[in-house]
């Protein structure tokens, strides 16, 4: 019997490294597209995948080329794709909006389109996200809840959201939509929140610096841990029928509890150190989000196994050891 075969859009970023090694686990061959340059650059651009180089097949194209993303699918002709690709990080797409909107709404429309035409039999996922809620109209949001985003990066996700649908109702594609909401770990950009604050600490930790900068401390989010949402994403596309999902924890947590956790790990107090920056806040911002992932429990049999404080611990420890911080911090950080 052949292997299912798996197509990977976003294979080098924090998810697609976890999503890949989930299903090499589970014996797939699995197919990545990455930009030319990464292939150029690999040390640096392919370093969350660098171990599994062997185990997987890279495809050089772009989310802006339907060409390029065509000629992958044609080649591939994969069973199950993983639309994870995108602009990602919320405050780039408010100071470049046009890129973004072209990237992630363009990106998706293409894959799609290419799916369509050569392998309509795929089952496609699309990375949706709980910034499509933004202005939120209910705690918690559900897959009912009305999107209202307040930045580009969200309104380009309500709009691939809805090309996914489109597709699976006009053309019969086997195409679900997560809504994941915030998923977090050692892997994750530099960039975000989360990581901002855990590299941080181990900065803080080292005597590399004295100090951390953030934007709104007050902001609620739903945290969990990426490794277990890629599962998620799998779970749906081995669905008898396509559909859409939240998932989340059900947890809510602000950037001041997260900062305050990831310093007591290093035994320092955030109060010492953090500065809130007005220059760091949103022009419009999302201040509570939180998901109710009882559909996916119920259909999926999903749900998040990692606590809040072990999602803090496992990040502020990797942080710490890359740092090379002292001994005693990495011992308190250890599980007993």
């Amino acid at each position: 019997m052949s292997k299912r075969r798996a197509l990977i859009t976003g294979i080098t970023g924090q998810d697609g490294s976890y999503l890949l090694e989930f299903l090499l686990a589970k014996d797939y061959e699995v197919h990545g597209v990455v930009r030319r340059v990464a292939l150029e650059d690999p040390e640096h651009r392919l370093s969350r995948i660098m171990r599994y180089r062997e185990q997987v097949q890279l495809h050089p194209a772009s989310l802006e080329s339907y060409a390029s993303l065509y000629q992958v699918v044609a080649k591939v002709l994969p069973d199950e794709c993983y639309h994870l690709a995108s602009q990602s990080f919320v405050s780039y797409s408010f100071d470049d909006e046009f890129s973004t909107l072209n990237t992630n709404i363009n990106g998706t429309h293409y894959l799609l389109s290419a799916l369509k035409h050569n392998a309509p039999a795929c089952r496609v996922y699309f990375a949706g996200s709980s910034e499509m809620f933004g202005k939120v109209e209910e705690i918690p949001q559900t897959e009912r809840t009305r999107f209202h985003p307040r930045s580009t990066y969200g309104i380009s996700k309500v709009a691939g959201f809805d090309l996914t649908r489109n597709y699976r109702e006009a053309y019969g594609l086997h195409a679900s939509s997560g809504i994941l909401f915030n998923h977090e770990s050692p892997r994750r950009g530099f960039e975000f929140v989360t990581r901002r604050i855990s590299s941080g600490v181990a900065r803080i930790a080292a005597g590399a610096q004295s100090e951390l900068r953030l934007g709104n401390l007050d902001a609620q989010r739903d945290w969990g841990h990426a490794r277990e949402y890629v599962e998620a994403m799998w779970l749906m596309l081995q669905q008898p029928e396509p559909d859409d999902y939240v998932i989340a924890t059900g947890e809510m947590h602000s950037v001041r509890e997260f900062a305050a956790a990831a310093f007591s790990w290093a035994g320092l107090d955030y109060r010492d150190y953090v500065t809130a920056d007005a220059v760091l806040f949103r022009p419009a911002e999302v201040n509570t989000l939180l998901g109710d992932a009882s559909k996916a429990r119920e259909r999926l049999g999903w749900r998040s196994r990692t606590s809040f404080q072990e999602l803090v611990r496992e990040m502020v420890e990797a942080d710490c050891r890359a740092a090379g911080v002292g001994d005693a911090v990495l011992a308190r950080l250890s599980p007993e």
